[in-house]
């Protein structure tokens, strides 16, 4: 049996929040700026979340008694990465309203399942094949051809979890070498820029997208946003209508990114193949702090409360650069730029790959 419905919390109410790393922290202070409390709930014994929520619970995810007294303090359950195994999900679902739900969650966990639901709905994807053993890679080299990418179905993210299959490579060591987990097997995409869509829908269908975003990124980890995006207004209209048909057919509510390469053919014409989504706020969507009237942390909490989404017009022109390992150490250079907003994450030690901020750069429109 399923909690009771969602009905418009007020001010006052506790937010609980599964994971505790920066996009939580992000959302705790968002959901204090508008009278609510969050409640952290984590294995880890320092998170940067924690130092700016109103309550912490440390417990494996599998705690089922933990999970119940967290359930109990909280009046909505949200969580901050995708990796909360489904299982924790359908117990809090029982207790209380969970947002994003069970479906959004175990579809973009594993690869496979996120294809083929892009492709049921007439979204367009990278050619692909399941992969189960290191026999059935051969078959889906022969079917993909070479290059091609070979990803873990599940845990994969910045990178993690892949390799590139080439010409001259034996595909019994390219399976072991990743593992010999479940994969799928992608095409390569010659796209001319990736770009991705924050977007938002509350309880009661209200839809809302943040103008396109531009990525760029370096050793696989997002370095770079910039908005709004060099694509046709076509192009970026048809991003947001994939965006529209997600949320639609997820019956989502939160934000959530759809991340997409632009494919221009030989006339110059541009096609959106979609890469992946994410089922909560993410890191190209960090310039909406700064360069945004509403938030994404902001929205997130507004669509998870039942309360109507805010606005999601622009300031400027925006440049957000995220800060790895010791790029925290230019902070005071940072600060010293007049349209500079610094953003960092509380983390105790800064290592080489580790997102320890951001910087968001706004530019007037002109």
């Amino acid at each position: 049996m399923n909690a009771a419905p969602l009905t418009r919390l007020p001010p006052g109410s506790t937010i609980g929040i599964l994971g505790g790393g920066q996009l939580g922290r992000m959302l705790a202070i968002a959901a204090a700026q508008m009278g609510l409390k969050c409640h952290i709930y984590a294995p880890e014994v320092d998170n940067p979340a924690y130092e700016v929520a109103a309550k912490h619970t440390v417990a494996p995810y599998h705690d089922a008694q933990a999970l119940s007294a967290f359930a109990a303090q909280v009046d909505v359950i949200t969580y901050e990465f995708e990796n909360i195994p489904v299982e924790t999900v359908d117990m809090l679902a029982q207790l209380r309203p969970v947002f994003p739900d069970r479906l959004a969650l175990a579809t973009s966990q594993d690869r496979l399942a996120e294809k083929a639901f892009f492709n049921a709905a007439g979204i367009a994807t990278a050619p692909f094949a399941d992969v189960e053993d290191a026999g059935a890679l051969m078959r889906a080299v022969a079917q993909i051809g070479r290059p091609a990418i070979l990803k873990t179905r599940r845990f994969g993210y910045d990178g993690k979890g892949q390799v590139v299959v080439r010409e001259s490579a034996d595909l019994a060591v390219i399976y072991r070498s990743i593992g010999a987990h479940p994969c799928i097997l992608e095409g390569i995409v010659r796209f001319s820029r990736e770009i991705s869509v924050i977007a938002a829908r509350g309880l009661d269908g209200q839809f809302a997208a943040y103008d396109v975003a531009e990525n760029q990124h370096a050793n696989h980890i997002l370095s770079k946003t910039l908005v709004p995006a060099h694509v046709t207004s076509e192009t970026a209209k048809k991003a947001i209508e994939i965006a529209q048909t997600v949320a639609r057919e997820l019956n989502y509510v939160g934000v959530f990114a759809v991340e997409m390469f632009v494919v221009p053919d030989a006339a110059g014409v541009e096609h959106l193949i979609v890469n992946e989504m994410a089922p909560r706020v993410h890191n190209s969507g960090h310039w909406t702090l700064d360069g945004a009237v509403t938030s994404q942390f902001e929205q997130h909490i507004r669509a998870i409360c039942g309360w109507p989404l805010g606005s999601v017009r622009r300031h400027g022109h925006i440049e957000m650069q995220n800060l790895i390992g010791h790029d925290t150490d230019r902070w005071l250079d940072i600060l010293a730029e007049g349209h500079a907003s610094l953003r960092l994450y509380g983390k105790s030690v800064a290592k080489a790959g580790r997102k320890m901020g951001h910087v968001t750069r706004v530019f007037p429109k002109s």
